[in-house]
């Protein structure tokens, strides 16, 4: 193996999460980061992760600072796979200095491995899809 794939590969273990492991750290008192929603309005209306922070991507440079302690590092998502908000979102919170960490999947993944989602109405989680639950890795 050549170093530019082992330079690859720590890479995206060191900027990128999964939902798998977002849930286990936030199912701890101290997760250890704060979780950003960067979808817009809507997309928060019809469900988001419980303890999210909304800040949707176009709004970072504007409202970073009042919703983001600068200390605690920043995983972000957004829709899922075919959606890259996230990174824009990520990007944008790096160039203001954070630590940030993109949650591959986004909420997509997050509702297919049968976590809870949470709603003005309640919180609601379900069945794990079994395509994607158990992964096993």
């Amino acid at each position: 193996m050549s170093i530019d794939h082992v330079a690859f590969f720590t890479a995206r273990l060191t900027f990128q999460t999964d939902v798998a492991d977002v849930q286990a750290a936030l199912a701890t008192d101290h997760p250890g980061f704060v979780l950003v929603d960067s979808r817009g309005a809507p997309a928060w209306d019809q469900g988001r992760i419980p303890g999210a922070v909304h800040l949707p991507t176009d709004l970072v440079p504007e409202r970073a600072a009042r919703l983001l302690d600068p200390a605690v590092p920043v995983v972000t998502y957004c829709w899922g796979p075919g959606c890259n908000g996230a990174t824009r979102a990520a990007l944008a919170l790096a160039l203001l200095g954070y630590r940030v960490r993109e949650m591959i999947g986004g909420i997509e993944y997050w509702v297919r491995e049968g976590f809870p989602v949470v709603t003005d109405a309640g919180t609601t989680a379900g069945p794990p899809d079994p395509l994607t639950v158990p992964c096993g890795c």
